[in-house]
């Protein structure tokens, strides 16, 4: 794994942000990812073995990932795809998603030709970002947060869109649990802006604990193939209507 980082800001700097992260935040924080550090240490092993038998090639994937502020930085996943996989197919289907009101369903769940076997379920379980606690810990990235996207995306977003990045990325999110592949690429601007403006102690803990049953529905929805469910997974108080009042769209 290379450890080289490159943090030339896009738009502006995410130093204060980040040296004002909240205690109460950063607490929460520490506390996940010591308890997630063995869990990361034997599936690492576990997925150094399945990678050497079914896709030989690294077991770690490293992309450049737009951070707070639009800073850039690295993340780290476990690597689900075959060496060399083109994704010119990714582009240009986030290209349809961020047009259109489509529900945004990875292209797993239409089957992808690029993902190594059995790499689908890690993916829908979410267990492929969990080496992330490491951008955790070098304090890149937050346990709760909105995703953080590639610079390609960024450079597509509308300026009212780009506050979503005013908030440190993270593992989990109100996005995530309020739908996530339910939903459109309207919506999770929305609800990630919702989350940037009135995030606390309290709503924090309440989507970790969302987290859990939002992956169960997306392991069955990454089963089933579902193209569009109009259902969302709501947490208490918080909901996709409210959300976008925060922001209307422009």
């Amino acid at each position: 794994m290379q450890t080289s980082m490159k943090t030339t800001p896009v738009n502006g700097s995410s130093e204060d942000a980040v040296n004002h992260l909240p205690v109460w935040k950063r607490s929460i924080d520490l506390v996940c990812c010591v308890l997630a550090l063995p869990f990361l240490a034997v599936l690492t092993v576990v997925m150094t073995i399945l990678t050497k038998l079914v896709a030989p090639g690294p077991v770690f994937f490293r992309q450049e990932r737009i951070g707070c502020s639009g800073k850039r930085f690295w993340i780290y996943k476990f690597r689900t795809m075959r060496v060399g996989a083109d994704t010119n197919g990714h582009q240009d289907y986030f290209k349809q998603l961020i047009g259109t009101n489509a529900p945004m369903m990875k292209l797993d769940s239409r089957g992808d030709s690029r993902l190594i076997p059995g790499s689908k379920w890690l993916r829908a379980s979410g267990l492929d970002e969990l080496p992330q606690i490491i951008n955790v810990l070098r304090r890149e990235m937050s346990v709760v947060g909105p995703r953080p996207c590639i610079p390609t995306e960024y450079a597509a977003y509308q300026p009212w869109q780009r506050q979503r990045c005013d908030s440190m990325p993270g593992l989990t999110g109100l996005w995530q649990v309020s739908g996530k592949n339910r939903t459109t690429f309207e919506e999770m601007v929305n609800l990630d802006i919702r989350y940037g403006s009135t995030k606390s102690l309290i709503m924090d803990l309440r989507i970790i604990v969302m987290t859990v049953p939002a992956l169960l529905v997306q392991i069955y929805d990454t089963k089933f193939r579902k193209a569009a469910v109009p259902e969302v997974i709501r947490i208490p108080a918080v909901s996709i209507r409210t959300a976008q009042s925060a922001s209307p769209v422009p």
